[in-house]
């Protein structure tokens, strides 16, 4: 009876190992653990309070250098990774049949999609009325640290040099120190970037050594990423919990109404609008999901679309199976361009939250220009200068106090984990909706089981592990096929 049972037992308990041992490999259950380990651990060192000088507590400043830690990391690679997935990006359409129409296709559904969510964000803006649900005295406007204009942003697209380089210099009023800071302009990398980009295309078979070397170099640069973001569950615990230590939940008190209607607006988008267009376009929701939420959850944590490009390309083109060759113009360009957070609904619910604040009644014209703002202006946004400038150059078109800017800046951070979360999941969810619509989406790949660490790189068990392996050799034939395929299109 027993000896009949054991093989059964076996098989039963190696397969619940094998399940487990995925569970806790897991990139997403990890930076669940690692989000709430961070908000418990914020609130420990929240209620520990600061040293009597003032200064924050031991576990608060660890907690801080951990996250301050992993983003100074993050941004480490920003600027090649800008400079050649551009490149790269743009060189690899020559390997595209109907690369203008694909081109053309991106453009097309960013506005579509843009056109949405900024529709969503002044109908709750209009309808919750977050400015004049606040208690005005516990506001104090402010002048922004960063103003867009139409004219600043027509003239940043002129590089002064190759790399947009920056140098500011402060000069303390009291001791005379002066203390000098090296920045990067984004948006004159990305042009330059794509200058080279279309020059190296136009040469043709005389860039060929060019490009090698830039791939190459793109390769690395991401290699390089992918082990930052192996490490991301820790920056997540740091980040975190330097949020609740700094803003607590009593920032939200007086903006709740407006942070309400922002995360109303985001969960609309990404829960309601993105699946409408997946299910229309003949695609499994669960499926979209499960493939491009490792990179939606870095995204929340990061809060940088560039920083979350490489994993972004990675489960679009493994998990959602986006040929490569278009995925490599598609996502780079749409995490300089693509944001439905950043860029469409947190302004105009931003607008419409400053000018109820000041008692101004907008006309249907403004509502409009919100619109056309929202929808051609993303590239001000740039992938990395956060959504402050997008919003000053709002107000400044529809001619709004900048100094309302100022009222939102203390929930800022809060915020931007959702805007950013929401724009990497249009960057993924348009490459997806394309490749469908102009057939060349791997539906194998798409529907395929989803592996456990979502940039494997080499082999299955090579990076993920005896779990993942077991995974793949219990899979059916069709299954071990497409999850090898996806394999072998995303091997660096």
């Amino acid at each position: 009876m027993s000896s009949a049972t054991t093989p059964t037992t076996g098989k039963r308990d190696k397969t619940q190992t094998s399940r487990s041992r995925r569970i806790l490999t897991s990139f997403g259950f990890q930076i669940t653990v690692a989000l709430v380990l961070g908000v418990l651990l914020g609130l420990l060192a929240r209620q520990i309070g600061p040293n009597a000088d003032d200064s924050p507590n031991g576990l608060a400043a660890t907690l801080d250098v951990i996250g301050g830690s992993y983003v100074a990391l993050l941004k480490t690679a920003v600027i090649p990774l800008i400079f050649l997935a551009i490149v790269a990006s743009i060189a690899q359409l020559r390997r595209v049949t109907n690369a203008a129409r694909l081109a053309g296709q991106t453009l097309l559904w960013f506005a579509i999609t843009a056109l949405i969510a900024v529709t969503i964000g002044i109908v709750l803006g209009i309808v919750i009325q977050p400015g004049a649900r606040v208690d005005q005295s516990q506001l104090t406007p402010a002048d922004p640290y960063t103003v867009g204009t139409w004219w600043n942003f027509l003239i940043g697209l002129v590089p002064q040099n190759f790399l947009g380089l920056t140098v500011s210099t402060n000069i303390n009023g009291e001791t005379g120190a002066a203390t000098s800071s090296v920045g990067f302009n984004v948006l004159q990398v990305i042009v330059v970037s794509a200058a080279i980009g279309i020059a190296a295309l136009k040469l043709g078979k005389r860039a060929e050594p060019f490009l090698d070397v830039t791939e190459s170099g793109l390769k690395v640069v991401q290699r390089v990423l992918w082990w930052i973001i192996r490490i991301a569950p820790l920056g997540t615990l740091g980040l975190i919990a330097s949020a609740v230590v700094e803003y607590g939940w009593e920032k939200l008190t007086t903006l709740a109404w407006f942070a309400l209607a922002v995360y109303i607006g985001l969960a609309l988008v990404v829960f309601v609008v993105y699946p409408i267009l997946l299910r229309v376009n003949g695609l499994s929701i669960r499926q979209y999901f499960s493939g491009a939420w490792p990179a939606i959850q870095l995204a929340f944590v990061s809060r940088s679309s560039i920083g979350t490009l490489p994993l972004t390309q990675r489960v679009t083109e493994r998990n959602l199976g986006v040929p490569r060759e278009y995925a490599s113009f598609a996502v780079p360009f749409g995490a300089t361009t693509k944001m439905d957070g950043c860029a469409a609904i947190y302004p105009a619910i931003a607008a419409i939250f400053v000018a109820q604040f000041f008692d101004i009644e907008l006309s249907i014209w403004q509502y409009l220009l919100i619109v056309l703002v929202s929808v051609v202006g993303s590239a001000a946004t740039a992938g990395t200068t956060g959504a402050t400038v997008m919003l000053t150059l709002t107000l400044s078109t529809l001619g709004l106090p900048l100094e309302g800017v100022g009222l939102l800046l203390a929930i800022d951070p809060i915020l931007d984990m959702g805007r950013t979360a929401v724009n990497v999941a249009g960057q993924a969810l348009v490459p997806t909706l394309v490749a469908r619509r102009e057939g060349i989406l791997d539906r194998d790949l798409y529907d395929a089981p989803r592996g456990t660490v979502p940039f494997d790189d080499d082999s299955v068990e090579d990076v993920a592990g005896p779990a993942a392996a077991d995974e793949f050799e219990g899979a059916s034939a069709e299954d071990a096929a497409a999850v090898e395929r996806g394999l072998q299109r995303s091997r660096v």
